[in-house]
């Protein structure tokens, strides 16, 4: 169990009885009524087309072409691993770097293509943004890498406690409540509310928080998801810190099952409304098989619920640059015919030819 070493979280409006909690408890219909069968299921019974059938394809990165990009440059490089230039340095979420997101390297979830860059030839890493604990976003060899090169690591209460274990210099771990935040070097970072869970075993569930967060460079406004179920806490952040330019958001890892701790894209692309966001920037996909569904089908479905609403969607290669101050839409690389595992091309995609 994880103990408590940087501060005493019992004053969080969000602890109660040593666990964090979702303003909202879950419902009828939120959750599984047998986490069990689920478990079984992801375990045992997956359908076909989880995993691509050949290599993802990527833009491979240089130090030399990260030296060179001008100031509010984007890079996905997996999963929910965001690479950003602003104020002149780099920024890093949730590092995943390692081949598999779990516990153990020998079995687990494992990496649809490798990182477009490794931790060695990034640059000098101004801070890295954690929104929660999770294997998937919380990579422990990829943080122990960073120690070094990282000069901030920023995160919501209780998950510094365990960068402290880790090796992290208590000096660089800045741990936030919702609503909370700080400024560096003229960057507004605040850590905002996400309905979601937290835990690394069976017997630490939810004694770290989970966040997303707003990033303000002046009248640029950013928004990253984390992991979060579709709430009304969207519209709230949409009120006090929108509209936003950009909005990273999870479009992964969804089941009907479980749409209290994961959107499912209609949601995505309702909260993308919610927060008041212009461009729309899929992220928690096309890296790992973490849900019951096709593993191009995030990219599908977005695609499909966004043109729906006139929503404007970058789907950005891996390892692709974004310009932010004028996203492109990107091409739709999934669905190139060496990446496919489906044959099927839904209608709703095939007619939305782009650059």
């Amino acid at each position: 169990m994880l103990q408590p070493k940087i501060g005493d979280y019992a004053s969080s409006p969000q602890s109660r009885d040593g666990r964090f909690h979702n303003p909202r408890p879950p419902g009828p219909g939120d959750m599984p009524e047998s986490t069990l069968r689920v478990w079984w299921n992801f375990l045992f019974n997956k359908p076909a087309g989880t995993v691509p059938s050949s290599p993802v394809p990527i833009h491979r990165l240089s130090r030399a072409e990260l030296d060179a990009a001008p100031d509010r440059s984007l890079y996905r490089l997996g999963h929910s691993t965001v690479l950003m230039k602003l104020r002149g340095q780099w920024w890093l979420t949730d590092p995943v770097f390692s081949e598999r997101a779990a516990p153990v390297q020998f079995f687990g979830p494992k990496r649809f293509h490798a990182p477009p860059i490794s931790i060695d030839e990034l640059p000098p890493i101004r801070a890295v943004i954690l929104s929660h604990d999770h294997y998937d976003h919380l990579d422990r060899a990829a943080i122990k890498a960073l120690g070094e090169k990282a000069e901030l690591f920023l995160m919501p209460l209780g998950v510094g406690d365990r960068l402290l274990d880790w090796g992290i210099a208590r000096d660089k771990i800045r741990q936030f409540d919702w609503w909370q935040g700080t400024e560096v070097d003229g960057l507004r970072l605040t850590v905002t509310p996400a309905q979601h869970f937290s835990g690394r075993s069976f017997s630490d569930g939810n004694r770290t928080l989970w966040a997303s967060w707003v990033i303000q460079d002046d009248d640029y406004r950013l928004f990253f998801s984390g992991d979060s179920g579709y709430f009304k806490g969207f519209a709230e952040i949409g009120e006090r810190f929108g509209p936003f330019d950009l909005t990273l958001m999870e479009t992964g890892a969804y089941n009907e099952q479980w749409p209290y701790v994961h959107m499912l894209p209609s949601e995505t692309v309702q909260a993308h409304q919610d927060l008041r966001g212009r461009w729309l920037l899929p992220i928690h996909n096309g890296t790992f098989d973490l849900g019951m569904h096709v593993w191009e089908d995030p990219f599908d479905q977005i695609l499909h619920f966004a043109a729906e609403h006139g929503v404007l969607v970058a789907t950005p290669m891996m390892g692709e640059r974004i310009n932010m101050n004028a996203p492109h839409a990107g091409r739709l690389w999934w669905r190139e015919e060496a990446v496919t595992s489906s044959s099927a091309f839904p209608a709703a995609i095939a007619g939305q030819a782009r650059p």
